[in-house]
């Protein structure tokens, strides 16, 4: 069953039966967000942290104009007052609106989603916490481990739309975060090693994650970066590891693919996009390896679901596919304005912020090799793991990123590790470079729990999955010794 309190739901769909008969389309989005943050810094146990946000969006369009209103009383007066605020909006809107919306049709859709493994009872806060401190005490004596963490956070969801076509939308989603984190000094430089993992479901992905004993091979590397030479530079084949592909998918591929950001509502705050509406159906974004999809299908990443935050189906996707840019990353609205077909990605962080073009789950599809294939197969090249650093220009297309691990491959083989590794490129042309893509047997599912964007901002998760992938002659250097 569908935790929402019985009594809150009865008032919301009592509210939405007396408007149906109102010319106009309304909706309202109820959202529970409650959040648990564990953590253990040098055997110490950490203050936890508990959050709760609780309320209720309010759409309503009016003559092609659409307003909202939000409020956190969920009484029926505070429905009301948020209903008239949103009603008084659409109308002053009048004749200044940008663009005219077209009324909504079609069936009533009736739908739940739940994370996996929710009927299983999830532990109390005493027992992660007996967690991250066998976790914390497994940290090697050395005097160079001069600090060291085991966190974890949980965010629980509980989410209810209703409109006034009927329709009726229930989510229930649990999101586990746990991270590693070490940092080695040598009385002159330091090194930091992390862990982490972002899925949804129950409590048995901690366990099945590897987290568990994890952290002494996290500080025996912070220790090896330590005595490791700096990265040298130079073109060489590049092999990007899961957890540093996320990051190259999210900057020069996610964000530039936002339809809202390609016509222009994100110059103010985190830029534009290279990427322009006559691109989509030839442009060539990347060599023929290349296929991306947009999946909110599948059970473990963060951002599966079964309708975005606006009552849209969501089905999987492909954006790329053989290296040609198919779709955007676009929800209703943005596809009204561009034509342009897109995805069920209208989405919100919370109950007081309107649903904005967000990536969801957005994945590189497995290629044919395996990771000792792919290995094998670079003459001069460099592997690199675990996101440092990132910084991308106001086009999402010039770009320079860091990363925490690297080791060198020479001839087919893995060498000597090296520090303070970097590369950098430009997004409309590194994904051409792509050579060779990792198969099902290393592809991961992992995710971000704070993609920012939006003013006011909005920080959603985000999925990502994707195998490892080696890039052709790509620019690496190092940093500061």
């Amino acid at each position: 069953m569908f935790e929402v309190p019985s009594s809150l739901k009865l008032l919301l769909s009592r509210f939405n039966v007396a408007h149906q008969q109102a010319s106009h389309f309304h909706s309202l989005r109820y959202v529970q967000q409650d959040s648990l943050g564990l953590s253990v810094t040098r055997n110490v146990v950490d203050p936890p942290r508990r959050h709760r946000s609780c309320g209720v969006m309010l759409c309503v369009r009016v003559n092609g104009n659409e307003a909202f209103a939000a409020t956190s009383d969920l009484t029926e007066k505070g429905l009301e007052q948020a209903y008239d605020q949103a009603l008084l909006l659409a109308h002053a809107m009048g004749q200044r609106a940008l663009l005219s919306l077209p009324p909504l049709q079609g069936a009533a859709v009736h739908s739940e989603y739940r994370s996996p493994s929710l009927a299983q009872a999830l532990p109390d806060a005493a027992h992660w916490l007996d967690v991250l401190r066998g976790e914390s005490a497994k940290v090697p004596q050395h005097e160079r481990l001069v600090n060291w963490s085991a966190s974890l956070n949980i965010t629980d969801t509980q989410q209810l739309y209703v409109d006034s076509t009927g329709s009726e939308i229930a989510s229930h989603k649990r999101l586990f975060f746990p991270e590693l984190d070490v940092t080695a000094f040598d009385g002159q430089q330091s090194q930091r090693r992390t862990w982490a993992i972002a899925r949804q479901g129950g409590s048995e992905l901690v366990h099945a994650s590897g987290f568990i004993g994890q952290i002494e091979q996290v500080a025996d590397q912070a220790l090896q970066l330590l005595a490791a030479p700096n990265t040298p530079e130079g073109p060489r084949d590049l092999l990007l590891m899961p957890d540093q592909m996320i990051l190259q998918i999210h900057e020069s591929i996610g964000h530039p693919l936002e339809l809202d950001r390609i016509l222009g509502d994100e110059r103010n705050y985190a830029g534009t996009s290279f990427v322009t509406q006559d691109m989509f159906g030839s442009y060539q974004y990347g060599s023929p390896l290349l296929n991306v999809s947009f999946d909110p299908q599948v059970p473990d990443e963060l951002a599966s679901y079964s309708h975005d935050d606006e009552g849209t189906p969501a089905h999987k996707h492909l954006l790329i596919e053989a290296g040609v840019l198919k779709r955007p990353l676009g929800g209703a609205l943005s596809q009204a304005r561009s034509g342009l077909d897109g995805v069920a990605n209208s989405r919100a962080c919370d109950w007081n912020r309107p649903p904005i073009d967000r990536m969801a789950n957005l994945n590189v599809e497995p290629g044919d090799q395996s990771l000792a294939q792919m290995i094998g197969n670079i003459e001069h090249g460099i592997l690199m793991a675990t996101n440092r650093s990132w910084s991308i220009d106001q086009a999402r297309n010039k770009f320079q990123f860091g990363c925490e691990w690297a080791q060198l491959i020479e001839n087919g083989e893995l060498a000597g590790v090296v520090k303070n590794p970097n590369y950098r490129g430009i997004s409309s042309q590194f994904w051409r470079n792509l050579s060779a893509v990792g198969d099902r047997s290393t592809f991961e599912v992992m995710g971000t729990p704070n993609c920012g964007k939006g003013e006011p901002n909005q920080a959603v998760t985000v999925g990502h999955a994707s195998p490892p992938c080696v890039f052709s002659q790509i620019d690496v250097f190092g940093g500061q010794a």
